[in-house]
């Protein structure tokens, strides 16, 4: 297909997806003017009666994830945006807990083609435009949006939304948003919005949240500040303000992102019980999460990318199988901080398959290689992530533990090769 010719409203998403990748000059460009007029032509910066947008270093799937699955048991009409996705396109946007069909996603982008005229939209921000209009066309009572990329800049930021979360905060995406964690507070906090609550998961955060907040008149609810948990292992409790909720379960996602998905709902002036609360914190699951694939051996499968996420895998690890070996399954984008996230496994791996990625983001095996060769010499290096994890699962035992971690690239490619039947987690 000639890639300057629009497709159409009736044809393929596989089409619109290669379209949308050829016709603006770069992947990642950062700036609300573009987007903003097209919003606005469209009047898309409202996407529902409650909008709560969700910005973070780590936990933003997961918050989202805990969001939608309490305020579904409380009987509303969900939309949810996230990216990116680790097997189909349609996983960016759900309604109801469920993915829309394909032709749904081609009538969306051919309408915001339509819309745009001659304003080059980036692949993500053609995306989110689609997302606003098919939460606008499906009704939905409340809209979920994930932050792609900082805040302050990012596509989801010309919406009109009531309440904002940053789940946490860590130095990612260096190449974007450089390595200092006080202006990147600065970025993610730029999605708070005067007079709305704003919510920030995220302990002893960077001074600059705060005085944002401060400086345009957002409420900031701050963790160990203005709201509280803990957890003795078999239960938790929160509180906020005149909120208390205690003996709730633990969920399967990180506790410290259902905190902060509770503070803002408790904020957002929803109708949520304490029985919504309880369902919705034992339905919560997200693909690419812990994510258990097969029991034997156990298979297990976490996105953790960055130093921050793969500290939190090591310790979850630590905690779940602490006598057990584990097998790790690795591929990563050389954009990444692929030392210290290795780093953070180290004391936990026993066995690392170290595979290449492909693309122009991706890293070789033989990068991966010179860091792991520091603190072990168990490792094996791959042409790809399908072939490590082969291997990987011919070398477990059943009492061990394979894990697939590093990249959405790595954790979906896996995740389908086993989807489709050709190994069925064995």
């Amino acid at each position: 297909m000639n890639q300057n010719a629009s497709p159409k409203a009736t044809s393929s998403l596989e089409m619109w997806l290669h379209y949308l990748e050829n016709i603006h000059t770069s992947a990642i460009d950062l700036g609300l003017d573009r987007v903003q007029k097209v919003a606005q032509d469209g009047h898309l910066s409202r996407p529902a009666p409650k909008v709560i947008t969700v910005a973070g270093t780590n936990g933003k799937g997961s918050t989202c994830a805990i969001l939608e699955a309490i305020l579904l048991d409380a009987g509303y009409s969900v939309g949810v945006y996230s990216s990116p996705h680790l097997i189909r396109y349609s996983e960016r946007v759900r309604v109801n807990g469920k993915e829309l069909v394909d032709d749904l996603h081609s009538e969306a982008f051919a309408h915001i083609n339509e819309l745009r005229g001659d304003t080059s939209l980036s692949f993500f921000e053609f995306g989110t435009l689609a997302a606003l209009w098919l939460f606008q066309q499906q009704a939905v009572d409340v809209v979920i949006l994930e932050v792609g990329l900082g805040g302050r800049l990012d596509a989801t930021n010309v919406v009109d939304h009531d309440v904002s979360v940053i789940t946490s905060l860590a130095v990612d995406h260096v190449d974007w948003l450089g390595d200092d964690i006080n202006v990147i507070g600065f970025e993610k906090a730029g999605i708070f919005r005067s007079g709305k609550p704003a919510v920030c998961g995220q302990p002893d955060s960077p001074s600059t949240v705060a005085a944002h907040a401060d400086d345009i008149g957002a409420k900031l609810y701050q963790v160990g500040i203005n709201y509280h948990y803990h957890s003795d292992g078999a239960q938790w409790s929160w509180r906020c303000g005149q909120f208390d909720l205690d003996e709730l379960p633990i969920p399967n996602l990180p506790l410290q992102n259902a905190a902060t998905a509770l503070t803002a709902l408790g904020v957002s002036e929803l109708n949520i019980t304490d029985v919504n609360v309880v369902n919705g914190l034992q339905n919560a699951k997200l693909n690419g999460r812990m994510q258990l694939l097969s029991t034997d051996p156990v298979v297990l499968l976490d996105v953790a990318h960055n130093p921050h996420s793969a500290q939190y895998l090591a310790g979850s690890l630590k905690q779940r199988y602490p006598m057990q070996k584990v097998i790790v399954v690795v591929g990563m984008l050389k954009d990444k901080d692929i030392e210290e996230t290795l780093n953070a496994m180290s004391e936990v791996v026993t066995d690392w398959h170290l595979a290449s990625l492909s693309g122009d983001r991706a890293a070789q095996a033989q990068q991966l290689a010179e860091v792991v060769d520091q603190f072990s010499t168990n490792y094996h290096t791959y042409d790809g992530a399908i072939e490590a994890y082969q291997e990987a699962l011919k070398l477990a035992d059943k009492d061990d533990i394979v894990v697939v971690m590093g990249s959405f690239v790595t954790v979906g490619e896996v995740l389908e090769f086993c989807t489709q039947g050709t190994l069925n987690g064995h």
